[in-house]
């Protein structure tokens, strides 16, 4: 009898069930949405976890240890984009949640087809960090090159309005324009609300 014991404490579940269960929860906890408070007013966006599961992760679980409170918007390009989330402001710097740069999730249905889309800023591929932009325009020349993970649904204006900012020649606007915090929504939110 001295033989070892094959309890259930001891069994390792399938590697397929435990795929399955750590996608399960990590659905359930991301956000659908996400209000972005900046110094020029707020923008709401609609988010798409189920199509770029750890894009929106990034996104949420930075959000909700502030770290992107007090980043400026540091390149804002007229007729292209507004980019941020780089906590040295000049576009060199941030990081992901796991501490390295993580693949791109291109989804066929999320495109560079309109303005207001959001985009994960990046140096090449899989090399995805912290930092992110806005588009104010269509940009078809980005897609399979930038993650696609959300879209601005209310605060168009505000887009707009710093879009419409005076920059110097690096593309940087003169008077800082920054990210107060961002509020992480489970629900998907709509133009109405």
């Amino acid at each position: 009898e001295g033989g070892a014991t094959r309890d259930a404490l001891n069994e390792k579940p399938p590697k397929d069930f435990a795929v399955a269960s750590a996608a399960q929860t990590s659905k359930n906890t991301l956000g659908r949405g996400a209000v972005i408070h900046t110094t020029m007013g707020d923008m709401t966006v609609r988010l798409y976890p189920d199509e770029c599961p750890k894009t929106v992760e990034n996104f949420c679980t930075h959000a909700g240890n502030d770290y992107y409170n007090g980043i400026i918007f540091h390149r804002v390009i007229k007729n292209f984009m507004l980019q941020t989330g780089d906590p040295l402001g000049d576009g060199t710097g941030g990081t992901s949640i796991w501490g390295r740069e993580f693949e791109d999730e291109f989804h066929r249905s999320l495109r560079h087809d309109r303005p207001f889309t959001l985009s994960m800023a990046n140096a090449g591929p899989a090399t995805n960090g912290s930092q992110f932009f806005i588009t104010t325009v269509p940009t078809p020349w980005l897609d399979n090159k930038h993650t696609v993970f959300g879209r601005v649904v209310k605060g168009m204006d505000v887009v707009q309005m710093i879009e419409n900012t005076k920059c110097g020649k690096d593309d940087k606007p003169f008077d800082d324009i920054s990210i107060v915090n961002i509020r992480v929504l489970m629900e998907a939110p709509s133009a109405k609300e």
